[in-house]
C-alpha cells in the first residue's frame, strides 16, 4: 500500500458531495420537536431506547481516530451521546481498535466498523464528522484530510503540531467550510464561562495580568532501545508525516509526548486549556512579546522536551500572562495541580481544576464561590471530566446541525495554541521573542522563524 498523505484526496472529493447532503438533511430535518429532543439526554433512557423517538435517529455519524487513551475516553463519550453513532474506528495499534470497538459496543449496543487506516474511513460518503485524537503531529494533517473529504471535525489539543499548521488549519475551514472544534472543553463548562464573563463584566476591574500552572509526578521514561516493530502496530502510519525514527521502545504511545519529533511538550499537552482560559478572560489575540526558560532537570533520560517551564507573554493591550508547567514535582500551585488566577485592579479571581471559581477582594477576603457539581480527576489523562465535556460535544453537534457558534472554534483553537507553541520556539532558540500582533509571527529572529515549520517525511506534506 501507498502511504502517500495524498492519497484518498481523489476518492474523498468524490463523496464530498453527497457528504454535504446528508449534513444539508440534518440541518433541515432538525426543526420543531425533533430539534428539541436533540437538546440533551433525557433522564432514564439509554441510547437505544431514545433512537426509537421520532426524530432521535437521524444521528452524527462520526468516525473515531486514534483510540489508545484520550481516544477511548472520548469513544465512550461519543458512544453515549444519543444523537450520535460511531461508524468506525480507526487506529494503528490492533489492541486499541479492539478494545475501543468492543467498549463502544457495550454502552451503545452497536459495532462500529474496525477501519485501521482513517483515510480509508474518509470514503464513508455517509459519515458527517472525524474525531482526531492520534498524537500531535498528526492532529492537524488529519484534520485538514477529513476536511477535504467534506467532513466536519473535532479536533483534540493542541491543532497543530508547529503554527504553520495551525494556520494551514484555518485556510482549510475558510476553504471547505466545515465545522472544526478543537477540545479545550472548559470553554463549555457552564460556571467556567460565567466566571469569564464575570470578568469581562467588571467584577475585578480592569484585570491585567493572569497566570495558569501544571503540576505532575511523572517517572523516568529511561533510556529506550531499537527493537522490532510490534506486530499489533503500523508504525509507518503512526508515524505519518513526521520525519522516520527508528522504533524504540519507550516511546509508543504516552511518552513521544516528550519527543520533539511528534509531541510538544508539557506546554501543549496541559498548556494549552489554562493559557486559553488566560487568553479568553484577558480578551487578546497575538502577544507582542513572549519569554520562557527551562529544561530537562528531572532525569537523564530520552525525554526532550522541558519538565520544567515558566511561559510569559505581554500582549498590546497593557496585560501579561505566565503559564508554569512542572510535570515531575506535583506539589499543587493555590492548592490545585491545574489552575488559572486572574488579577484586577479591585481583586482577583480564580478558576480551580473544575467547574469552579471563586473571587477575592483585595484584602483576599473570599466574596464569592461557585462550586463543582461534576466529578473532576484532573491527573487522569484520559478521561478527567466526562460530564462537562458532553457539553463540549453537544455544542460541536450543534454547530453541524443549527450552525450554532462553536465554543472553541478554529480560529481560537490556533490562537491559543500558538501561545504555548511561541513559548516552546522560545525556551528552543534563547528565550526572547519579539511578535507581531496582528498574527503572532515571529519578527527579526531567523533562528526562531525555523521552528515555526517542520520538516516532513516527504510524500506526507499536508496541503490545503
Amino acid at each position: 500500500m501507498t502511504t502517500n498523505l495524498n492519497d484518498n484526496n481523489n476518492a474523498a472529493s468524490g463523496n464530498q458531495e453527497s457528504g454535504n447532503n446528508r449534513r444539508d438533511f440534518i440541518k433541515k430535518s432538525l426543526t420543531g420537536g425533533a430539534a428539541l429532543a436533540f437538546g440533551g439526554v433525557l433522564p432514564g433512557f439509554s441510547p437505544k431506547s431514545y433512537a426509537k423517538i421520532i426524530g432521535a435517529n437521524e444521528k452524527v455519524r462520526v468516525g473515531m481516530m486514534g483510540v489508545n487513551s484520550r481516544g477511548l475516553a472520548l469513544s465512550s463519550n461519543y458512544a453515549l451521546q444519543p444523537n450520535c453513532e460511531i461508524v468506525s474506528i480507526s487506529d494503528v495499534d490492533s489492541r486499541a481498535a479492539e478494545k475501543a470497538i468492543s467498549t463502544v459496543e457495550g454502552i451503545a449496543k452497536y459495532k462500529p466498523a474496525n477501519v485501521p487506516d482513517f483515510r480509508k474511513a474518509l470514503e464513508n460518503k455517509d459519515m458527517d464528522a472525524l474525531v482526531v485524537a492520534a498524537p500531535d503531529h498528526w492532529h492537524a494533517p488529519a484534520a485538514i484530510l477529513a476536511s477535504k473529504a467534506g467532513k466536519h471535525v473535532y479536533l483534540e489539543k493542541p491543532c497543530s503540531h508547529n503554527p504553520h499548521e495551525g494556520e494551514l488549519l484555518i485556510q482549510a475551514a475558510k476553504k471547505y467550510k466545515n465545522v472544526i472544534q478543537m477540545g479545550n472543553q472548559r470553554r463549555s463548562w457552564p460556571n467556567v464561562a460565567a466566571a469569564i464573563k464575570s470578568l469581562h463584566d467588571g467584577v475585578i476591574g480592569r484585570v491585567y495580568y493572569g497566570t495558569g500552572w501544571y503540576t505532575n509526578n511523572r517517572a523516568s521514561i529511561g533510556i529506550g532501545k531499537e527493537t522490532a516493530v510490534p506486530s499489533w502496530l503500523n508504525y509507518d502510519l503512526w508515524q505519518g508525516p513526521a520525519p522516520r525514527k527508528a522504533y524504540k521502545d519507550n516511546v509508543v504511545h504516552y511518552n513521544w509526548h516528550w519527543f520533539w519529533n511528534w509531541g510538544t511538550g508539557e506546554a501543549l499537552n496541559n498548556g494549552t486549556h489554562m493559557l486559553d482560559l488566560l487568553r479568553w478572560g484577558l480578551q487578546v489575540e497575538y502577544p507582542t512579546r513572549v519569554t520562557s526558560s527551562g529544561g530537562r532537570f528531572r532525569y537523564k533520560d530520552d525525554w526532550e522536551t522541558p519538565d520544567t517551564q515558566v511561559i510569559n507573554l505581554e500582549f498590546a493591550n497593557n496585560t501579561m500572562m505566565s503559564w508554569e508547567g512542572r510535570s515531575c514535582n506535583g506539589r499543587t500551585n493555590e492548592g490545585t495541580s491545574v489552575g488559572v488566577v486572574f488579577y484586577g485592579e479591585n481583586g482577583s479571581l480564580q478558576i480551580g481544576e473544575g467547574n469552579t471559581y471563586q473571587i477575592f477582594d483585595l484584602k483576599n477576603k473570599l466574596v464569592k464561590e461557585a462550586k463543582n457539581d461534576f466529578v473532576i480527576d484532573p491527573l487522569n489523562k484520559m478521561n478527567p471530566s466526562q460530564g462537562l465535556d458532553a457539553l463540549h460535544i453537544q455544542n460541536f453537534f450543534d454547530g453541524i446541525k443549527k450552525g450554532t457558534a462553536l465554543n472553541a472554534e478554529i480560529v481560537g483553537g490556533h490562537q491559543s495554541t500558538l501561545l504555548a507553541q511561541l513559548g516552546n520556539i522560545a525556551v528552543r532558540s534563547g528565550g526572547v521573542l519579539n511578535v507581531d500582533p496582528t498574527n503572532g509571527h515571529i519578527k527579526g529572529n531567523k533562528e526562531a522563524e525555523k521552528l515555526w515549520k517542520r520538516e516532513y517525511q516527504k510524500g506526507w506534506e499536508p496541503t490545503v
